[in-house]
């Protein structure tokens, strides 16, 4: 399991469509595809869910690497079981989404679509997983046995901008289970961490059941987010009836 695994996967694959978000996984799979001298299609979907400044990067990394990508608007808060934020919101987003992705790879004669899922993450039932896997969707950096720190390694040595870029999730994570998710509520979410952004804290993530907020800080910013728990709360209060600084930390 290595990279010469997953050079041989795209010797195996001349032509492929790579489900583009801007993180550093898929960032990484489009750079190695497109330097294995496959034919790549890289597909990026614009979403309620995810920040223009991400959809801005992956265009970005197509135009690094010469490619032109395939850009698929998508009204996902349009379908009631994602919009509904119900404990199956992952699977019918991501069935939406890949399925969108698959018919545009298809129709523009790629057979084979790929995600930046990597060995580190759970190879668990979860529902957004299960919808890749019931599409057909291949993950060749988990299939090649490369971690998340494995891939950041390898694109600093590649010289990719992505190397050390904090891990993040679509803004409909943020949302309590069963609070709908509405235009106006993502937004919100969205501006109240630029607020926290700009304080100079990093990696953290806004949660809220509609109406108060919760700001999970990663270990390293635990501390500090405390001492300076005034001034978040100040920030946020434009948007929120409570903020509190939540005792689960992420681990980065």
């Amino acid at each position: 399991m290595s990279e010469e695994t997953l050079q041989s996967f795209f010797d195996a694959n001349g032509k492929v469509a790579i489900a583009l978000s801007g993180g550093t996984d898929s960032a990484f799979l489009l750079h190695r595809a497109k330097a294995s001298g496959a034919d790549v299609l890289p597909v990026i979907v614009r979403t309620r869910l995810s920040r223009e400044t991400e959809i801005d990067r992956a265009i970005g990394l197509c135009a690094t690497e010469g490619l032109e990508p395939a850009v698929l608007d998508m009204d996902l808060l349009g379908i009631r079981e994602i919009s509904a934020n119900g404990a199956d919101r992952c699977y019918h987003c991501k069935h939406a989404m890949f399925s969108a992705i698959r018919e545009t790879a298809s129709r523009m004669g790629y057979p084979v679509v790929a995600d930046g899922t990597n060995a580190s993450d759970a190879e668990d039932d979860r529902p957004g997983m299960r919808a890749i896997r019931e599409l057909g969707i291949v993950s060749p950096l988990r299939d090649a046995g490369l971690t998340k720190g494995r891939i950041r390694e390898l694109s600093r040595i590649d010289g990719l901008i992505t190397w050390d870029l904090p891990s993040d999730s679509c803004r409909a994570t943020r949302v309590d289970t069963g609070v709908p998710l509405t235009r106006e509520l993502l937004d919100i979410i969205e501006n109240g961490e630029d607020a926290v952004r700009g304080l100079g804290f990093s990696g953290f993530r806004v949660r809220t059941d509609g109406t108060s907020a919760r700001v999970e800080m990663p270990a390293s910013q635990r501390d500090e987010a405390v001492e300076r728990s005034g001034e978040i709360i100040a920030v946020l209060s434009e948007w929120f009836a409570g903020v509190s600084i939540s005792e689960d930390v992420r681990d980065g």
